[in-house]
């Protein structure tokens, strides 16, 4: 971390510091001590020469008892007074300087790791803001956060400054998208309707021959496809956005209601749907909710071996807080490494992709947007034996919200 090493230099510097210092009045306390001594009271010559030093040993801080010593035993008692001395002054010196060193470079330290706090407030905030863009569910989601960061003019605040333009530019960017795609979705849909009713008007004249039928019906056909393409834009353009009115909505009811729905399709194609429901609530946009389901359920109809397949829908909720909508359904082997592309918008299998295609390649990139939007997630998996099986996980409702009721 940033913030500790700065505490380390600080703290580091701050004790080599104090270290020089109690080494530099070390020396100082040595030199005066060696140049200091005891007061001789007298000293007399003998007629031999000899020299006799008479010192009070009251001088001593040592010891309080007063006495006289003279010749000999006077040196040598200042001699060992001096050495006392300096033994204890040393060790004072250094057993205090030490302890007093200890506590001042400890303070120094915290106030050290305070002072790198304050400095490096700003850069955990960008960071926060960052890790809160980069966690968002959809890559567009978060991009409104500013970080806005105030206070003098520093790198900082540059920092801070030039992310948020990032940001910003990128915010304009995936709103100038989200809005062409629904403007051209709703400009595209009245000239197909105006050719779908003049295709149906040319079909419908008694003097259509067989052949202005049968091209009627392909032209009805491409048509519709792009209607569903044109409102899949239109759908998913719309989920990609953070849902904010939300109300409880039980996934069971809407497996059963959506089950219903693509029933009739699933007998024409001899289908069999099964489904399997227990209580699943969870709180968000009901139609949104409604249309993964179904786009689910759908996949698993028209993508599927024909007469004698079969799709199974099951609705649960989960120990840990979340509920889940699964959908499997046999049909062709599905290659492990082209599941995770399958969410992507207009992917479809390579023995799909022709004009008369069952999708526009948004089903499944609807239900993860979908998903997204209400703090959930889409995954799938290759089933064995063919096919695919697709697991949607939400947030649990909170204990006590009733579902809506239709």
């Amino acid at each position: 971390m940033l913030r500790t090493r700065l505490t380390l230099i600080y703290g580091g510097m701050f004790i080599v510091a104090g270290v020089v210092l109690l080494g530099a009045t070390y020396a100082l306390f040595q030199q005066q001590l060696s140049g200091s001594g005891f007061k001789v009271l007298a000293q007399r010559i003998d007629t031999n020469g000899n020299v006799t030093t008479t010192v009070n040993r009251q001088t001593s801080p040592l010891e309080g008892d007063e006495a006289l010593l003279t010749g000999a035993d006077a040196e040598r008692w200042m001699r060992e007074q001096q050495d006392q001395l300096r033994h204890a002054a040393t060790r004072s010196l250094l057993v205090q300087g030490g302890i007093a060193l200890g506590v001042v470079g400890g303070a120094a330290a915290g106030f050290g790791w305070l002072v790198a706090g304050r400095v490096l407030a700003p850069l955990h905030r960008v960071t926060d803001t960052a890790r809160r863009i980069a966690g968002a569910p959809a890559a567009d989601r978060g991009l409104h956060e500013r970080i806005a960061l105030r206070g003098p003019d520093d790198e900082v605040k540059e920092l801070a400054d030039a992310f948020d333009t990032m940001v910003q530019r990128l915010d304009r960017s995936f709103d100038g998208q989200r809005r062409f795609i629904a403007n051209a979705s709703h400009e595209l849909r009245t000239p197909l309707t105006v050719g779908r009713a003049l295709v149906e008007v040319a079909m419908h004249r008694r003097s259509a021959s067989e052949d202005v039928k049968q091209l009627g019906e392909s032209l009805l056909e491409i048509n519709l496809r792009h209607e569903r393409l044109i409102s899949g834009l239109l759908l998913l353009a719309g989920s990609e956005r953070e849902i904010t009115g939300r109300r409880p909505v039980d996934l069971a009811d809407v497996v059963t209601h959506v089950v219903a729905q693509v029933a009739p399709e699933a007998r024409r194609s001899g289908i069999v749907v099964r489904e399997t429901t227990a209580e699943a609530p969870t709180s968000g946009d009901a139609l949104l909710l409604e249309r993964l389901v179904h786009n689910l359920v759908e996949n698993g109809v028209r993508h599927n071996i024909g007469a004698g397949g079969e799709v199974w829908v099951a609705s649960r909720a989960r120990d840990d807080g979340l509920v889940e909508v699964e959908v499997a359904n046999t049909g062709p082997s599905v290659p492990p490494y082209e599941v995770p592309s399958l969410f992507e918008p207009f992917h479809r299998m390579a023995t799909e992709r022709l004009i008369t295609a069952k999708g526009a390649g948004l089903g499944l990139s609807i239900v993860r947007s979908v998903a997204e939007a209400h703090g959930g997630a889409a995954r799938a998996r290759a089933r064995d034996g063919g096919g695919l099986v697709v697991t949607v996980t939400l947030p649990a409702a909170p204990d006590g919200d009733p579902p809506a009721q239709d």
